[in-house]
C-alpha cells in the first residue's frame, strides 16, 4: 500500500442468476421450477420483491424486471375467476415484460388452494416468454422473508478498502494510513492483548440496512497478517480461534499518520469527523504516530471512548459544558 488516504475499490454491481438462486445453499425455502427453464440465466439485481396483483389488471407502473415477482393465492384465485381468453391475454401482457422470474406460493392455513397447474395459461405464458416460473413449498410471507434475507446478503453493495480491521472491546476498528505506518504491527499487538483480527491489508466491506457497513477479509487472506521482518503469519494457528473473527461491523475508522510538528492535531475532541463508506458515515479519528507512543493503548482507549459516546457520554463536551457552567456561575458571584 502506498496511499496516504484509505483507498476504496468499487466492486461490480452485485447480481445473481435465477439458476444461482435455486442452487444457493443459503436459501431457506424450497423452490422448484415448473416452466420457463430456458430463462434460468436471467439476472436478479434487486433485493426487493414485488407482489404482482395490480399488474394482472393492467397496472404495470412500478413493475421492475430485475425484481422477483410473487404470485400468492390471492393472485391465483383472481386468475381462476377470469375467462380463458381474458386470462391468457393478461398473463401474456404480464410475462412480456422480461421479468427475471416469478414465484408461485402455496395457500396459507385456512385459505383455499388454487394450484398453478390449474391455470394452464400461466404455465404457457411463462414457457413462451422464457421466464422462469418457480413454485415455493411455503406460503407467501415465509417465502418472501427467506428470499429477501438471501438477496440482502448476496446483492449487498460492496467495496474493497485497504486497511486493517480489528475487533477491540466489541468495537470494529478500521486502521488506515500509508504503507509502513504500523497498521499490521498495531493489529498484532492488539491480538496479543486479547482482541480479534478480522482482516489485514484488504477489507471487503458490504452494506446492511438500515445504515451499517460490515467488513471481512478477502478469502485468500483470511486469518493472515503480514508483519515486516516476520512475513505472513497465520493468526488462527498462532493464537487460536479466539484471536480471529470472520466479520464485524465497522464502528470507527482510525487514520494513522506520521507525526509532523507543522500539523495541528485535534487536542480537544469536540468536533466529530467522519469517513463515508458505501454512503454510511463512520466516525473517523486521525492519530499521529511517532516513536515512543504506545499506539495499541491509544487504540484501546479510542474503542472504549467510542462505547461511551454510543452510550451518550461525550467526555470532551461534558467537560467543556461543566467548565462553561463554572465560569458563568463564577461571573455571577463576582457581580
Amino acid at each position: 500500500m502506498t496511499d496516504e488516504a484509505p483507498r476504496s475499490v468499487p466492486a461490480p454491481r452485485p447480481s445473481m442468476s435465477v439458476r444461482a438462486l435455486l442452487a444457493d445453499p443459503g436459501l431457506g425455502v424450497g423452490l422448484e421450477i415448473i416452466a420457463g427453464e430456458a430463462g434460468l440465466d436471467r439476472i436478479i439485481e434487486s433485493t426487493r420483491i414485488q407482489k404482482s396483483g395490480l399488474a394482472l389488471v393492467g397496472h404495470f407502473h412500478g413493475i421492475t424486471a430485475s425484481r422477483i415477482q410473487i404470485f400468492g393465492q390471492t393472485e391465483l384465485s383472481f386468475l381462476h375467476t377470469l375467462e380463458g381468453d381474458d386470462r391468457a391475454k393478461k398473463l401474456r401482457d404480464f410475462f412480456a415484460r422480461d421479468l427475471c422470474c416469478v414465484i408461485v406460493t402455496r395457500a396459507s392455513r385456512g385459505e383455499a388452494e388454487a394450484p398453478a397447474e390449474g391455470v394452464p395459461e400461466l404455465v404457457a405464458a411463462a414457457e413462451a416468454s422464457g421466464t422462469p416460473l418457480l413454485r415455493s413449498a411455503e406460503r407467501s410471507s415465509v417465502t418472501i422473508t427467506a428470499v429477501h434475507a438471501l438477496l440482502d446478503d448476496r446483492l449487498a453493495p460492496r467495496v474493497r478498502m485497504h486497511g486493517v480491521l480489528v475487533d477491540v472491546f466489541g468495537v470494529g476498528v478500521l486502521l488506515t494510513g500509508p504503507s509502513a505506518i504500523g497498521k499490521s504491527e498495531c493489529a498484532l499487538d492488539l491480538v496479543m492483548r486479547g482482541h480479534r483480527l478480522i482482516a489485514d491489508d484488504v477489507v471487503e466491506c458490504d452494506y446492511r440496512p438500515p445504515g451499517m457497513v460490515f467488513g471481512a477479509a478477502a478469502h485468500l487472506l483470511r486469518h493472515h497478517l503480514e508483519v515486516r521482518g516476520l512475513g505472513i503469519l497465520n493468526v488462527k494457528d498462532l493464537f487460536g480461534v479466539t484471536a480471529i473473527r470472520e466479520r464485524k461491523r465497522i464502528d470507527v475508522v482510525i487514520k494513522l499518520v506520521e507525526w509532523s510538528k507543522d500539523v495541528e492535531y485535534d487536542r480537544l475532541g469536540l468536533e466529530d469527523r467522519y469517513h463515508t463508506i458505501l454512503g454510511v458515515k463512520v466516525r473517523e479519528l486521525v492519530i499521529p504516530v511517532r516513536p515512543g507512543r504506545d499506539m495499541s493503548t491509544i487504540i484501546e482507549v479510542a474503542a472504549r471512548n467510542e462505547l461511551l459516546k454510543n452510550a451518550g457520554h461525550h467526555a470532551a463536551r461534558e467537560f467543556f459544558g461543566n467548565l462553561e457552567g463554572a465560569l458563568l456561575s463564577g461571573g455571577r458571584r463576582d457581580r
